[in-house]
């Protein structure tokens, strides 16, 4: 086709992708003027303003208005990649790294200078005298709050000042940011001051070095003390709650003749994070706060009192209406219990009572935090960016009449695209577009469009939503854990109750059953015929009591990579009293989000199967799963792997939170602990093929073939960041990606044992156990599986951790074997005969049709 010069052509070639985008029809015409004259003009309506202390970016309209409808914008991509290609991109091409790191907020050390950089030297900062001084000046002598911060006080000058001498009568003293290190100094000036109600020496050496002991110390003597770095300590009463209500502050710290009445008049009262154990307090009722109308509670873990109790307190003050707390916490796991419990109570958390009861949500919070990337000043701007990446990436999957793309292509918007920050309730929306100028996917480019849809007016932040489309079925609030810090504890109880019905279950062994299956060889004089689409099959199935046919309604036995359901019944002429090499529903093993399910619903959590999780259904547990390890000081590393996909397509290993929540826009996927710690050979990482041939699942009836081999990775093997991205580093199949170096099975054995001074045999025992393991629980969670005219093999992969113990990876159906079938092998367990390759299927199909156990062995 020719290159696009009409709004018909346009809508012809992009018909599906207008309606995909959601663009309203009266904008396309507008859209295709803007792409064809490459029209970028959102900098004459928009401005980008800094927020969250220059670590984030806001986007703000500056026309006068702008209707519903009424434009459409184009936002260029600034980095478009996949995602193995990440960091080598960021090293190698220049200025991209530059310009993610500013688009992202993660420079803001490099490039803003700080107040002390910008003073000139005649402007230096002033001396903690001259700070003093004015202080006692403006005090008019009496000094009762004094801040001293950031003015690098060390011990010796904090004991030269004499504080004590010049404002004997502190209520509030801050010495936050200074380089106090001694705690017998600090504990000898600061308890000189018996009337102080605050102390804040926050950021400090001698808090981080000595916390502990210096508070035990300070609040033994200070017994006034009510505020210590910014937490209530026991002694808490009417000043702290006057300090965090508005009633106390510099300009009015309090006496110590301070009237009874100073909190009368006090309607919000903000108590957040000021690790309050115990809430009762003579100075915490209705009768000293009477006008109470909004409370935030969050960030207390008020353990000392029952919930009853808490909940029978907050009823008697008349006037709150407003109440913000942890969701599970102090007052309940469930927003509708508290709101019945709290009638009068008519905002939680900031969303109204009412909405709350109609959508009968537990856990309720608009409040959210941005969760804002980490870095360190010496941290490279490549890895800032890949840790931040995620709060900014988006992704589309490319598609045409022959197939789908294997893996996701991710992209960051422009510095304007990238500015829009999320809301449930959002003003505008965005969408990608792939434009074909010429008509051809190989002519497209992509772009970002973005248009009104509500009425905005002058000033306001332009928002979308992050999670467009998706509500509470698809794990709304928790998928929302990517870019804010939503409530931990709440996901922390999920896991902890995911992790109560684990260990609830327990399987018993099956017994093998004394009549085993029949063999369909009955007569000497006949074959049997087999219809394969395996070419491997075709040319070493040599046996002559097979004989292959290349019409499958002839066939006794069907062996197929493809699979078996009823249209290709209808299409092929299969019947129901045909052999096929698959059983019903064995999906409930192959299929990897099904495995995990298979396995946890009858053994539990097994020490040979990782922590795995279902991300479509089980984020919040994963996340509470994390949530645990970071707070342990665990490894936080997981593997997300495709539900059906084979040889590692679209699997990604990653310790970023926000980024395993990302990932599945890419698609369906399990998110599992990564082995961390996997038992190496000469020092790189390894997984072990076995050959799994089922004859029957009721009775069980399942054989492990004598053949197995290893799979190597090529690069040594290493937990460093940027070896994430290392295909050849963290993976082992090298069939289809990478160099395969192949290693015999009874050399590897061998040079196993002698590296690692271990049994070959003691490990094979401990697979055979947990393979049979894995198919009992198929057997009793799915009986559906039972074929009385199934046969079928699997390919069971197998890592081996440092303690060799064996983990499950995954179980696969129709396994590709040619290795097994291309090298000889020498038996590792029984007789050491050789078996050779060409004979592999022989073996496989006397086994599975012919009852022999030639080269396999039970289980």
């Amino acid at each position: 086709m020719t290159r696009i010069e009409t709004y018909e052509d346009f809508v012809k070639v992009h018909g599906l992708l207008l309606a995909a985008s959601g663009l309203p029809q009266s904008l396309h015409r507008q859209l295709f003027q803007k792409l064809l004259s490459e029209s970028f003009d959102g900098g004459s309506h928009f401005q980008i303003e800094p927020t969250e202390d220059g670590r984030q970016r806001r986007l703000v309209l500056t026309s006068d208005s702008m209707p519903e409808h009424s434009d459409v914008f184009l936002i260029d991509h600034a980095w478009t990649f996949r995602l193995s290609d990440a960091y080598k991109q960021l090293m190698e091409v220049p200025g991209l790294a530059e310009r993610m790191a500013a688009i992202m907020c993660v420079d803001a050390d490099l490039n803003s200078e700080s107040e002390e950089d910008r003073l000139s030297e005649g402007n230096a900062k002033r001396s903690v005298l001259e700070v003093l001084e004015n202080e006692i000046t403006e005090a008019n002598g009496n000094v009762r709050w004094l801040e001293l911060e950031d003015l690098d006080i060390d011990d010796e000058t904090l004991s030269s000042l004499d504080l004590s001498t010049k404002s004997p009568g502190l209520f509030a003293l801050s010495l936050c940011g200074n380089k106090l290190e001694n705690v017998g100094v600090v504990v000898r000036e600061v308890t000189k001051f018996k009337n102080l109600r605050a102390l804040w020496l926050n950021n400090n050496p001698v808090v981080q070095n000595c916390g502990d002991e210096l508070a035990d110390k300070v609040l033994r003597e200070l017994l006034n003390l009510e505020i210590y770095n910014s937490k209530f300590t026991s002694n808490y009463g009417e000043w702290a709650l006057g300090f965090c209500g508005g009633v106390y502050d510099k300009e009015n710290p309090g006496s110590v003749d301070q009237p009874d009445n100073a909190l009368k008049q006090v309607t919000d009262l903000d108590l957040s994070n000021r690790c309050i154990h115990n809430l009762f307090n003579k100075a915490f009722t209705p009768l000293e706060l009477p006008c109470l109308s909004y409370l935030n509670l969050r960030g207390n873990p008020l353990e000392e009192t029952a919930v009853g109790d808490l909940l029978q307190l907050l009823r008697n003050f008349p006037s709150l209406q407003s109440l913000e707390v942890d969701i599970p916490g102090p007052l309940g796991e469930s927003a509708v219990q508290i709101l019945e419990s709290l009638p009068n109570i008519s905002v939680l958390n900031d969303v109204n009572a009412s909405k709350i009861f109609e959508t009968e949500k537990d856990v309720v919070d608009s409040v959210l935090q941005p969760r804002l990337p980490e870095w360190t000043a010496d941290e490279p701007l490549t890895d800032r960016v890949i840790n931040a990446m995620w709060l900014y990436l988006m992704t589309y999957r490319l598609a045409d009449e022959e197939k789908i793309d294997e893996t996701s292509v991710l992209y960051v918007m422009d510095e304007l695209g990238s500015a829009l920050r999320h809301s449930d309730e959002p003003n505008f929306r965005v969408a990608p577009f792939l434009f074909m100028p010429e008509g051809t996917l190989a002519s497209a480019v992509s772009f970002s469009i973005l248009w009104p849809i509500q009425n905005v007016q002058k000033g306001y932040e332009c928002t979308r939503d992050y999670l467009f489309g998706i509500g509470e079925d698809k794990q709304r609030s928790a998928r929302l854990t990517a870019w804010f810090n939503t409530p931990e504890n709440y996901f922390i109880r999920e896991y902890e109750k995911h992790q109560r019905s684990l260990k609830s279950k327990n399987l018993t062994s099956l017994t093998l059953d004394s009549c085993p299956t029949r063999s369909l060889h009955r007569s000497e004089t006949s074959a049997l015929r087999v219809y394969t689409d395996i070419p491997q099959v075709e040319e070493l199935l040599t046996r002559p009591e097979f004989v292959i046919t290349t019409d499958p309604k002839d066939a006794e036995i069907i062996w197929t990579c493809t699979q078996v359901d009823e249209d290709m019944k209808k299409a092929t002429g299969i019947t129901d009293n045909q052999y096929i090499n698959q059983f019903p529903f064995e999906a409930c093993i192959v299929m990897k989000h099904h495995l995990a399910e298979t396995i946890q619903k009858a053994h539990g959590s097994p020490e040979w199967l990782q922590p795995t999780y279902n991300l479509e259904t089980h984020l919040s547990q994963l996340i509470g799963d994390y949530c645990v390890r970071k707070r342990d000081g665990l490894n936080n590393l997981w593997i997300l792997k495709p539900w059906n996909m084979a040889r590692t397509i679209d699997t990604t290993v990653t310790g970023n939170r926000s980024a395993i929540i990302r990932l599945m826009e890419t698609g369906p996927k399990i998110c599992q602990k990564y082995i961390e710690h996997p038992a190496l050979f000469q020092g790189k990482k390894f997984d072990i093929r076995y050959i799994v041939l089922v004859r029957s699942m009721n009775p069980l009836e399942i054989f492990l073939s004598d053949t197995f081999w290893v799979r190597l990775a090529n690069n040594q093997y290493s937990l460093d960041q940027h070896s994430l991205f290392e295909y050849e580093t963290h993976f082992t199949v090298m069939n289809y990606r990478g160099t395969l170096n192949h290693k015999n099975t009874s050399e590897f054995v061998r040079e196993f044992e002698q590296e690692h001074q271990v049994n070959w045999l003691d490990i094979h025992s401990r697979v055979k156990k947990m393979i049979r393991s894995v198919f009992e629980a198929a057997a009793q969670v799915h009986p559906e599986m039972h074929g009385t005219t199934s046969r079928a093999m699997y390919g069971v992969d197998v890592m081996l951790d440092t303690s060799f113990q064996p983990k499950l990876l995954e179980v696969t159906y129709c396994p590709d074997c040619g290795r097994a079938c291309k090298y000889d092998m020498e038996a590792i367990v029984g007789d050491k005969e050789v078996i050779r390759g060409r004979d592999f299927y022989n073996y496989v199909f006397g086994c599975l049709f012919l009852n022999e156990t030639t080269h396999v062995m039970p289980l």
